[in-house]
């Protein structure tokens, strides 16, 4: 190891075969040599290797945030050397990059606290850090990963800030980019259609006229106001964790640190983030977790109703509602031939399904917050990553290849206004409820028109002429009548 502690500019990788033998307070235990994980990652891999379901890589990364932020604070108080927090900013700068996502292999089934992948942050810097002061890989010489890496923290404070970190920033990211493209693109389709008259459908019965605007305007709104509810849950995930170390007290994390380590991981990424006002609600409970869950779980039942309408609209060619015609992305049936699926509705459907169980999930383990500690961190965290990841790539790909392709079947919308025998609504303030309904019934009946029937039950042709007229019902623009 250099003298001087000058960092190296050494490339990421370890060069060694077989394994290595590292300790931690349970003894010792080989690690494979090639790997800048340590002890207690390596015990996790043996006793938590539990389905296939791994920490997920972006909150893993978000680690490097949290700890460069510690590292800043603590040498600007001069409790770390100014030279060792360099080597684990410059480490923790690399997982932050994604240059160590292989060293993150631990599985989402271990400690609720979160612990283990605390720890498996802290080795990989800290082992990374020695190579770039020219240490021995695992010797925790010159800088250990829990005396300086994990200095002024715990595993209580730190799992649960870099969750919050995390999700809003890939909140911010990942998904509100491409829910307010996605809404875009409906609100231009309604602004395209915006005159064309269509039948409504209550019921799943036909109803009186809108325009095809109005009705995609409705899917526009929803998945706006749903919109503004994440955001508006997105709020209390800007209140952090960090500086109430084990329970809440403070222990072990000098005086200021919670302040100023929240300062720092706003500066590093741009958000607003501060400390927890009560750090015994943020370690024993998750509850900004769980709303944002919930926001997620709103924008899914806008999303919902939205796909599930276009296939419906979309159904046909020639034996369904057939309003819509849908981009053609692939053929749909390996026996029928010529048959095309909707099947970007389908797809996000099945997102909007998946997210809803996510949710309760989400909601379940953040009731379960015992005493001091919520242990059920990491399966929150996995179910919210997820549910965000998958809600932003299907609104991405149900716009690309299904919203800015659909066109309309004007013909066959045509075709079911004047065919509707719905439109009576409009004569029943002149000739009376009962009067107009009779004429409804006739035209059902006798498979007459609406004018037919009218007539036939001693409407003058002038009256119905005058007043029943589709365009004149679809009210004043998206705001209604």
């Amino acid at each position: 190891m250099s003298d001087n502690h000058e960092i190296r500019d050494l490339p990421i990788g370890i060069d060694a075969s077989g394994a290595r033998v590292e300790t931690d307070s349970m003894g010792s235990i080989e690690v494979p040599a090639d790997r800048y994980w340590g002890a207690q990652t390596q015990r996790s891999l043996v006793h938590f290797s539990i389905g296939r379901d791994v920490m997920p890589i972006e909150l893993c990364r978000a680690y490097g945030v949290v700890k460069k932020a510690a590292a800043l604070v603590n040498a600007a108080d001069g409790r770390l050397p100014q030279w060792k927090a360099d080597a684990i900013i410059r480490a923790a700068d690399e997982v932050t990059a994604g240059k160590l996502d292989g060293e993150f292999p631990l599985f989402v089934w271990q400690t609720g606290s979160g612990t283990q992948t605390n720890m498996n942050a802290n080795e990989v810097i800290s082992n990374r850090a020695i190579q770039l002061l020219g240490g021995e890989i695992g010797s925790k010489k010159p800088v250990h990963p829990n005396d300086d890496v994990n200095m002024g923290q715990s595993s209580n404070d730190s799992f649960p800030t870099t969750m919050h970190v995390v999700t809003l920033l890939q909140i911010d990211d990942a998904l509100i980019p491409q829910v307010e493209a996605l809404i875009a693109a409906i609100s231009s389709k309604a602004e395209l259609w915006a005159k064309v008259v269509k039948i409504g459908r209550t019921h799943l019965q036909d109803a009186v006229p809108l325009t095809v605007g109005q009705e995609w305007s409705g899917w526009a709104q929803q998945l706006e106001d749903a919109l503004d509810a994440l955001k508006a849950a997105r709020g209390g995930l800007l209140q952090l964790a960090a500086g109430g170390t084990a329970v809440g007290t403070g222990l072990n994390a000098p005086p200021g640190f919670s302040r100023a380590i929240a300062e720092q991981i706003a500066s590093l990424t741009g958000r607003a983030f501060v400390t927890a006002p009560n750090k015994f609600a943020a370690l024993g409970g998750l509850d900004a977790m769980v709303r944002a869950s919930a926001g997620l779980r709103g924008v899914a039942v806008a999303l919902m109703k939205i796909a599930n309408d276009m296939r419906w609209l979309g159904s046909g060619p020639r034996c369904g509602l057939g309003e819509l015609r849908l981009p053609e992305n692939e053929p749909g049936s390996s026996i029928m031939p010529g048959k095309v699926n909707p099947t970007q509705c389908e797809a996000l459907v099945m997102i909007a399904t998946q997210v809803l169980g996510n949710d309760a999930a989400v909601a379940f383990a953040g009731a379960q917050g015992n005493l001091e500690l919520n242990v059920m961190r990491p399966v929150i965290v996995a179910n919210v990553l997820h549910a965000i990841r998958i809600l932003a790539d299907g609104c991405h790909n149900f716009r690309i290849f299904s919203v800015e392709g659909t066109t309309l079947n004007e013909e066959r919308i045509r075709r079911y206004v004047e065919g509707s025998v719905m439109l009576v609504t409009a004569l029943s303030p002149v000739v009376g409820y009962d009067k107009a309904s009779a004429v409804a019934h006739r035209a059902i009946e006798h498979d007459e028109t609406l004018r037919e029937a009218a007539l036939a039950l001693g409407v003058d042709a002038e009256t119905f002429d005058r007043h029943v007229k589709p365009l004149d019902m679809v009210g004043d623009g998206y705001a209604g009548a």
